[in-house]
């Protein structure tokens, strides 16, 4: 059977991103950022008013319809606790997003930032027309829930979540990017794989218009970090919040990191500048005596804290 046809699909479907994203930039340049809502809002509505022929999702600004993250791996607990998911399509339209690969910004002491999220709103088309890229061409539609790379050992695993279309799922490919030549399920991780670098880089390096994302509250995690040593040791700066403070979700499938929600107000008193994408590795002497490391991630929408 002749290629043809298949080769004419995946062209179309590359064609129908490009549109998206050069979309997405005129939408950022004429429109202020999204807001993100209340924490905890419940959805607008159950589903969106569509096209027969569309692919149904949810419409609420906290409802996540498609979502890639990153997991595991060998790496420090104190960065796997700052990070936030790669990208997130919310049922309103709202696009957040951080590209991994960018330079981050310089270090401020012995402190780690992070670049900022960025934002966008996208139309319902615009929408549809990212939902058919992840469904179709970025495998998602068909793909099963679990993708392992025996050969590969300490790597981290890449997690797509998606709702939309009747579908709702969860796609964990382990070592994603590290394929050996003629490895099982080698088409569908390619799949996975520009899907990924699409979502990550969706603003296509800075060169469609997005807006900083301003979340309008922080989860801040604290270690305790006996012995620790650092040129740059900072009093604790709250008066009404204890190291006791920060604890990890009662549930076990939860956050088990010792975290606190914070607003922006307090999260000044840590005098850290440009800290909207989040930080690690802060070194604070607690009212107790003990020392600890801070990091501090931005909230999406939805999330509690």
């Amino acid at each position: 059977m002749s290629n043809q046809p298949r080769r004419t699909a995946s062209l179309l479907l590359t064609s129908a991103l490009a549109t998206i994203v050069a979309a997405c930039g005129a939408a950022g340049a004429s429109q202020a950022p999204p807001s993100s809502g209340p924490s905890g809002a419940p959805s607008v509505a159950p589903t969106a008013t569509l096209a027969p022929d569309a692919i149904e999702h949810k419409t609420g600004a906290t409802d996540i319809v498609l979502r890639y993250e990153e997991g595991g791996g060998f790496i420090m607990p104190s960065f796997t606790a700052a990070q936030a998911p790669h990208f997130t399509l919310y049922g309103d339209g709202t696009v957040i997003f951080r590209n991994p690969m960018l330079e981050p910004p310089p270090a401020e002491g012995s402190v780690f930032k992070m670049n900022p999220l960025r934002t966008v709103k996208l139309s319902e088309e615009q929408v549809q027309e990212l939902l058919r890229v992840a469904l179709i061409e970025g495998g998602l539609g068909a793909a099963r829930a679990k993708y392992d790379n025996g050969m590969i050992a300490d790597a981290g695993t890449a997690i797509f979540t998606i709702e939309a279309g009747g579908l709702k799922k969860t796609v964990s490919v382990y070592a994603l990017g590290l394929e050996l030549e003629g490895m099982a399920d080698g088409p569908a991780r390619t799949a996975f794989k520009k899907l990924a670098d699409r979502l990550t880089d969706f603003d296509q390096g800075g060169s469609i218009a997005t807006d900083v994302y301003e979340p309008e509250a922080y989860r801040g995690i604290l270690f305790e970090a006996p012995g620790i040593e650092a040129p740059d040791v900072r009093d604790w700066p709250w008066r009404d919040i204890t190291p006791a403070d920060f604890k990890p979700d009662a549930d076990p499938n939860g956050n088990q990191f010792p975290h606190r929600k914070l607003s922006a107000a307090e999260v000044d008193l840590l005098g850290i500048k440009d800290y909207q994408g989040g930080f690690q590795n802060l070194v604070l002497s607690g009212p107790n005596g003990m020392m600890y490391t801070f990091s501090l991630r931005p909230l999406l929408p939805g999330e509690a804290g």
